[in-house]
């Protein structure tokens, strides 16, 4: 038995060797381990795993022959305090870390002497609560919770960004309306073209987007959560301004404190897709037309194609009548291709379309048109756009509410934000062509 023993140790002894050089090499060197070291030691650690079991086993059958023996033989075999036992010497936490962290083979013992110990003094009980369940409590992985899904910033990273100044309630911008203009002089001393300039003002107003957050002051200083509580709040509330600011940026009204988004500027291109059975194909039509719009009023390149996700997985699904993608990634080589998937992001840059590039944001609204499920398609150089944002400010209330021990946490931002001075610099695909697809 001995020998079967000491010839797994020394199998696992060769498998963990190199995790071993490693854990040394960074401890002498006084650093954490690097990248690869660390995946070295997981997989050491994975190839031992058998091994440790099957040592465990021998271990385990070893020590029951031998107590078999001291019996048959006429001695009296008493107990031993426990691996863990109250005030003792080893601590199960300590060990736990030292195993998974340092691969420490002592700690690694321990533990599988515990886990034996424990198989054997609660044969009769289970982790149910009131027969044994209380000594097997929850571990809360705090630091690891799920975040709540929110669109991104995708619109404010496609129009032109500035700081707001401060100390203002509004931004005006100067606006050519209708330019001078030249044209060939009929003769000789004749009267010389003059038409003249009219300017106008494109008024951007100072809204401010804010939220806030009332929580128990308990949940506060009780919370184990690494960097606490407030930092939790403030994340949310800050990835929620994105969200909002996108919505904005898009569909604002320009009253009851919302900015003017650009489906709502006087002036942008408007093309309407009308079709009670759209496909991907025809889609490719408004597409053409929203980019000529944009050509021939504004006379500048369309940039960008922006459009809901929803809209370019719909677009990525239609096949042609031999069941050939109309989409089709890079890798593949695309050939006659109607549109091209570059990469699978869930929002920004996945793909082009008519040689510009596609950006989906979930953040255009999807309860539009008379049945109040169409989607828009935006086209055009965004960067004719201009969102000007002040800094991220916070505050922390724990007067408001404390006659019930609550802390009231607010985060709020200054914004500014038009498509005014170059409207026809963008245009709007609407319409019943655009309604919420079948199975998306």
């Amino acid at each position: 038995m001995s020998k079967l023993l000491n010839l797994v140790r020394e199998e696992r002894a060769k498998v963990i060797a190199p995790a071993d050089a490693a854990i040394a090499a960074a401890e002498s060197e006084d650093r954490n381990l690097t990248v690869d070291e660390f995946t070295l030691v997981q997989s050491a650690a994975a190839a031992a795993a058998p091994l440790d079991e099957r040592i465990a086993e021998l271990t385990n059958l070893a020590e029951r022959t031998a107590v078999a023996a001291k019996v048959f033989g006429g001695a009296v075999v008493r107990s031993e305090p426990n691996t863990y036992a109250k005030r003792g010497e080893f601590s199960h936490v300590r060990d736990t870390i030292l195993a998974t962290q340092r691969n420490d083979q002592d700690s690694w013992g321990r533990l599988r002497r515990h886990a034996q110990e424990i198989a054997v003094e609660s044969r009769d009980i289970t982790r149910v609560d009131g027969a044994g369940g209380e000594f097997v409590p929850p571990l809360w992985l705090v630091d690891m919770f799920g975040d709540f899904p929110r669109a991104g910033r995708v619109a404010a990273n496609l129009v032109s960004t500035l700081a707001l100044p401060a100390g203002t309630d509004s931004i005006n911008l100067p606006r050519i309306s209708t330019g001078p203009q030249v044209a060939a002089q009929t003769a000789d001393n004749a009267g010389v073209q003059e038409t003249d300039m009219v300017t106008a003002t494109v008024t951007a107003p100072v809204r401010t987007i804010a939220g806030q957050q009332d929580v128990a002051i308990q949940l506060i200083e009780q919370s184990p959560l690494a960097g606490g509580i407030d930092q939790l709040i403030y994340g949310q509330l800050l990835a929620d301004y994105e969200r909002a600011l996108g919505v904005q940026i898009w569909s604002g009204s320009g009253t009851s404190g919302q900015v003017l988004g650009v489906a709502s500027t006087v002036g942008i291109g408007a093309v309407t897709y009308t079709d009670g059975s759209p496909t991907v194909p025809e889609t490719y039509l408004p597409l053409a037309q929203a980019i000529n719009s944009v050509h021939v009023n504004s006379f500048i390149p369309a940039t960008a194609i922006v459009m809901h996700p929803r809209r370019w997985n719909w677009m990525t699904s239609a096949l042609d009548s031999s069941n050939r993608p109309l989409v089709v990634p890079t890798a593949q080589g695309p050939y006659m291709a109607l549109g091209v998937g570059t990469t699978l992001n869930a929002q920004g840059l996945v793909g082009s379309v008519l040689g510009l590039p596609v950006f989906i944001d979930a953040t255009i609204p999807t309860g539009l048109g008379a049945g109040t499920n169409e989607d828009r398609i935006f086209v055009g150089d965004l960067t004719q756009s201009y969102l000007m944002e002040g800094a991220v400010r916070t505050r922390v209330l724990p007067d408001v509410l404390s006659g019930n021990l609550t802390v009231r946490f607010q985060m709020y931002r200054y914004v500014a934000f038009t498509s005014g001075v170059r409207p026809t610099g963008v245009a709007m695909i609407s319409g019943t062509g655009l309604t919420a697809p079948t199975g998306f």
